[in-house]
């Protein structure tokens, strides 16, 4: 099953966490309000492990994370369960977690 391509909008992923939690919610509800019915969202977005780990994946997510911290004091990494608060917070409500990849 793949990705078919419908004419819509588009952008860069891993934005989301450059924003604060308050603003990260308001971007995701313009992106709910913007849909068309039956529409789709797909977030590009590292999920944060919500228990320590030492996998590939939780470490680049680590630096990303402190990165983050230290150039946008308001943009974190975001966990499985704030990511899912955030987008039902949104009006989203069939969301699934497809895959976790990394370039490191």
């Amino acid at each position: 099953m793949g990705v078919d391509h419908l004419a819509g909008h588009m952008f860069e992923g891993f934005i989301l966490h450059d924003w604060s939690d308050e603003q990260y919610l308001k971007l995701l509800k313009n992106c709910y309000k913007a849909l068309p019915e039956h529409g789709m969202a797909i977030v590009v977005e590292g999920i944060f492990p919500e228990i320590p780990e030492r996998s590939p994946y939780a470490q680049v997510l680590c630096h990303s994370n402190l990165f983050m911290m230290t150039h946008n004091p308001v943009g974190r990494e975001q966990t499985r369960n704030e990511f899912l608060d955030l987008a039902m917070g949104a009006g989203f409500s069939c969301i699934r977690l497809e895959c976790q990849a990394y370039n490191y």
